[in-house]
């Protein structure tokens, strides 16, 4: 498609989401006008408009925390865009992860009723350390120390849970599998591989 087709406002501009590939985490939402999503396409990193300074700005030319474009998605409506990108760093000039770190209802205790959304809240946690680094955090340290030591963990992890299960120990062998399943994640982040890529894989296999 043309960026020409797409329905752009009074003043040129089209709303961009920008969402973290892999955990699918919503990071800002920004403007572009037809220059600056020519320069997102041809630069494959994301560049927007300022609608108070009215010029151009490349997303961290100041700060080093740029956004690698993996692909850009366009609505029905062809009058706002979904940017996936792979961040380099915080995406809020605040210094967090997402601009989008603040609610207006409060923390929510979610019951039982979604089993799996603990596995949501880890990828995403997961991703955020890996932008901001926060000194101190053992995931960080994993990051600082690279693939060697995250796989060193796995192994080490891998032969606790069968140990556990030797020993049929529930509770030892749910802390285990924790600890196992937690730093697969860290890996998963690491090669940048987003968690539905193998659920996409499992849904593939058990259709078959």
């Amino acid at each position: 498609m043309n960026i020409d087709e797409l329905t752009f406002d009074e003043q040129g501009l089209i709303a961009a989401v920008v969402q973290d590939a892999v955990s699918k985490e919503v990071l800002t939402l920004a403007y572009m006008n037809k220059e600056s999503l020519q320069k997102t396409i041809d630069t494959k990193e994301t560049w927007f408009y300022s609608r108070s300074r009215q010029e151009l700005w490349h997303k961290g030319e100041t700060s080093g925390h740029t956004q690698q474009v993996t692909d850009i998605r366009y609505d029905c409506d062809q009058d706002a865009l979904v940017v996936l990108v792979v961040p380099s760093g915080p995406a809020c000039h605040e210094g967090t992860y997402s601009c989008f770190s603040h609610s207006l209802l409060g923390e929510k205790k979610e019951g039982r009723t979604d089993r799996f959304r603990i596995l949501n809240l880890l990828e995403e946690t997961i991703a955020t350390r890996a932008a901001e680094m926060p000194e101190g955090a053992y995931t960080t340290y994993l990051f600082t120390e690279g693939v060697d030591k995250i796989l060193k963990k796995i192994g080490e992890e891998s032969s606790e849970v069968l140990i556990a299960s030797k020993n049929r120990d529930p509770n030892e062998l749910s802390m285990e599998t924790a600890d196992l399943l937690y730093h697969l994640f860290v890996l998963l982040q690491e090669q940048q591989l987003p968690l539905d890529d193998v659920l996409h894989v499992l849904e593939e296999r058990h259709g078959k």
